[in-house]
């Protein structure tokens, strides 16, 4: 536990509510030019993570996700998701859906969403998901050893999921989904962070989408600004991925702003930023449209 501490105090990072919310406010508050916009919403679309995971899905409604990924909107010159998202089972099939294009395959995994399996378990899971040609593991934390303050189980965990992707080449890359429903206060947000970076996360992930409230401007800022810490310490670049309750091109735009705002322009890319959405897909591809016959 004095490791921990040692490590959470090494990272100058205020958690004050009011105070992040200032932040919050005086990042999004600045106005976008018209003239950028249609810009900005095409890379936007170049960042989604377009996803389902139902019980229901089918290889149809798969097949349907990755055809949209490929090409938003046919008729329009669009860019292509950065990935579809699925469940482990139907990876494989995804994989083959997009065949031929840089679109990647991230499967969730570790026993998605609740995490309440024996690591062993949750090993096996990743490995399973990796040969059926997943190319990103989601992974989720074990809350409840975190809200116990079992740092080490939730360290080790991430790190050895880290170790099976890592067996696998380095083009598998790793997004640490800390649940910030569910852990709590931003106080927790910032360690759950500092935890996965230094335990091998490619992306910090705010949430599942299963658990209400997913993400939130006030916890994305807390986020970023752990990485802005860990970059600054280590030199090391870690991505964000906000998910769950993204849904107009509107929220995508002040997501946007924080990162620009907290990171820089340079995280502003597929291999650093993604947003875990679908249904904000349309909402783009509408104001690319409205900003189109603005001209």
């Amino acid at each position: 536990m004095n490791s921990y501490n040692k490590l959470f105090s090494s990272f100058d990072l205020f958690t004050d509510e009011d105070s992040v919310l200032e932040r919050v406010n005086f990042y999004t508050s600045k106005r976008i030019k018209e003239e950028d916009k249609k810009s900005i919403l095409l890379k936007a679309i170049s960042f989604l993570d377009l996803t389902t995971l139902e019980g229901k899905d089918t290889k149809d409604r798969v097949a349907e996700l990755c055809a949209k990924a490929i090409n938003p909107k046919p008729g329009l010159n669009l860019p292509s998701c950065a990935a579809v998202c699925v469940y482990p089972s139907l990876v494989s099939f995804a994989k083959s859906k997009v065949k031929g294009t840089d679109i990647k395959v991230a499967s969730v995994a570790t026993a998605f969403p609740s995490g309440q399996f024996h690591l062993k378990s949750k090993l096996e899971d990743v490995k399973q998901c990796i040969k059926s040609g997943a190319d990103e593991i989601d992974m989720v934390i074990s809350r409840g050893a975190f809200l116990e303050k079992d740092y080490d189980t939730v360290f080790n965990e991430i790190k050895a999921v880290k170790n099976v992707c890592s067996d696998f080449g380095t083009d598998i890359h790793l997004k640490v989904i800390l649940e910030t429903g569910e852990i709590e206060t931003l106080d927790n947000i910032r360690k759950a962070s500092i935890i996965a970076m230094n335990a091998g996360a490619d992306f910090i992930k705010t949430s599942t989408g299963k658990i209400n409230p997913a993400a939130t401007l006030p916890v994305t800022l807390v986020m970023l600004e752990a990485i802005n810490d860990f970059y600054i310490s280590t030199g090391k670049k870690i991505g964000m991925k906000p998910a769950g309750g993204i849904r107009t091109d509107k929220d995508v735009f002040q997501y946007l702003m924080l990162v620009s705002n907290t990171l820089g322009d340079e995280w502003l890319n597929k291999n650093l930023f993604r947003i875990g959405a679908s249904s904000v897909l349309d909402s783009l591809v509408n104001a690319i449209i409205s900003t189109e016959n603005k001209i």
